[in-house]
C-alpha cells in the first residue's frame, strides 16, 4: 500500500502539466473557464479523483502525560474522493480513504502476547476513513477543506505484531469505530491538487481497560497531519 501511495503521488505529478494545458469543449478545463455562479454540473468543483500522501500521526488526550519517549509514526494515506459543486464558490466533497496511523512511545503495559512493552515501540492503527468535507474557494484555485469524519479501524500491530481489536484476554481493547473533526488548505492546477490537513479523532483509541495501568491510558485520541497531492479523473 505504501508503494501504491507513492504512484497515485507520481502519477498527479506527471500527469498535471500535459492535463493542465489542454482547454476547450472536449478537453478538461480549468477553473477560470467556468461562468461566475455556476453550479451542478457546470461548476469547476464537481467530479472525482484520486490522492495520496504523507500522514504525520500521533495521540492527544488527558492520559497522553502517562506515557513517555513520545514520538510521531510517520506513514502514508491514499483514496478517491468526488466533489460537487453548488457554486463557484461553495461545494462538498466527501472521500474514502485507506489511512494508517498510530503512534509511538512507552507505556509499560504488556501486549497481546503477554511480553512487556519496555523502551521504544509503536502501535500502527488501520482504518478506513470517510470525511465529508465542505469546501470553500476563497481564492479562484485556493480552498479551505473542513467536515466531519468517521473512521473504522481495520487492523492493529503493536511492534509490528498483529493483534486483535477486541479480546477478553488483553488487558484492553480499541475501539473499532473513531470520529472527528478534519480542517485543512488546498491548491489545485488544472486537474492537480496538492493540500494539507489536520484530522483530531474524538474517540479514546483504548476501550475496557482491565488493569490498574491501563486505566490511566486510556484516554488518548487519534490526531494525525495529513499532506497530499491528487489528480481529478473527471470534471
Amino acid at each position: 500500500m505504501k508503494h501504491f501511495a507513492l504512484l497515485l503521488a507520481g502519477c498527479a505529478l506527471s500527469a498535471a502539466p500535459a492535463l493542465a494545458q489542454t482547454e476547450g469543449p472536449g478537453g478538461i478545463r480549468s477553473s477560470t473557464d467556468y461562468p461566475s455562479g455556476s453550479s451542478g454540473h457546470d461548476s469547476r468543483n464537481t467530479g472525482f479523483g484520486i490522492k495520496g500522501g504523507f500522514t504525520a500521526s500521533h495521540f492527544r488526550g488527558d492520559d497522553k502525560k502517562n506515557y513517555s519517549d513520545e514520538g510521531v509514526y510517520n506513514t502514508f494515506h491514499a483514496g478517491v474522493y468526488t466533489q460537487y459543486g453548488f457554486s463557484d464558490k461553495f461545494s462538498i466533497q466527501p472521500e474514502l480513504l485507506y489511512s494508517r496511523q498510530g503512534f509511538a512511545g512507552n507505556n509499560g503495559l504488556p501486549n497481546s502476547q503477554g511480553q512487556t512493552i519496555n523502551g521504544a515501540y509503536n502501535t500502527r492503527l488501520d482504518y478506513l476513513q470517510v470525511p465529508v468535507l465542505l469546501v470553500y474557494n476563497f481564492l479562484d484555485n485556493v480552498s479551505v477543506h473542513v467536515g466531519p469524519q468517521v473512521s473504522l479501524l481495520t487492523k492493529v500491530r503493536e511492534n509490528g505484531v498483529e493483534r486483535k481489536i477486541a479480546s477478553d484476554k488483553d488487558t484492553y481493547d480499541y475501539h473499532s469505530l473513531d470520529y472527528g473533526l478534519a480542517a485543512g488548505l488546498e491548491a489545485r492546477v488544472g486537474p492537480a491538487r496538492i493540500g494539507g490537513r489536520y484530522v483530531a479523532g474524538f474517540q479514546d483509541i483504548i476501550k475496557n481497560p482491565r488493569t490498574t495501568a491501563a486505566q490511566g491510558l486510556d484516554n488518548i485520541k487519534n490526531g494525525a497531519f495529513q499532506v497530499y497531492v491528487g489528480l481529478g479523473i473527471a470534471r
